[in-house]
């Protein structure tokens, strides 16, 4: 239930994003018409406590791709530390309130990785994908990165990547190529 009210709340914030997005992108485009946009002034909301997250998914990620549990729960660990050393409180309200649990959540799913044979790891590392995609709903990034899907793992998973070139985390070696990018998050 928990995770159902969750994922309404994370949808009504991506429509609102939307509609948001595109209030803005036809009042950039009326602007454009009379001069050319300078692409290097403009910024992307980003969170650096966010970004160091991110950072530490994408190491644990290719240590799954390398069918590596020692290095997966080294960066694991580190994840850890990156998650509780995230700052909610700048963020108001419901994403504040959803934040804690998707935080909550994914420390959970980072400390089975820590402490567990690769099987095991690559279990947890499905929710925590998960997580760590509601997590950037909220906080945005500054890198483009690549949601890719393998159909195969567990009646469907998914995961992010900073590149559009498929490596699959759930089957390492076995069938590192299974999988699809199924969009791309900037």
């Amino acid at each position: 239930m928990k995770r159902l009210k969750m994922s309404i709340a994370a949808i009504l914030l991506l429509a609102v994003t939307y509609v948001n997005a595109q209030a803005g992108h036809n009042h950039s485009t009326m602007k454009m018409d009379n001069k050319k946009m300078d692409h290097s002034k403009m910024t992307i909301k980003s969170d650096a406590k966010a970004e160091a997250i991110l950072s530490d998914y994408f190491n644990l990620k290719d240590a799954l791709v390398n069918d590596d549990a020692k290095k997966a729960a080294q960066a694991g660990s580190k994840l850890i530390v990156s998650l509780k050393a995230f700052d909610r409180k700048t963020y108001k309200g419901m994403q504040q309130m959803e934040l804690i649990e998707i935080i909550e959540d994914a420390t959970e799913h980072a400390e089975h990785i820590v402490k567990s044979p690769i099987d095991h790891q690559r279990e947890h590392f499905k929710t925590l994908s998960k997580d760590v995609t509601d997590l950037l709903a909220i906080t945005g990034t500054a890198n483009t990165l690549y949601e890719q899907f393998c159909p195969m793992y567990d009646k469907g998973s998914a995961w992010l990547s900073t590149s559009k070139e498929v490596k699959n985390p759930y089957y390492g070696s076995k069938m590192l190529k299974c999988g699809s990018v199924k969009k791309q998050i900037n």
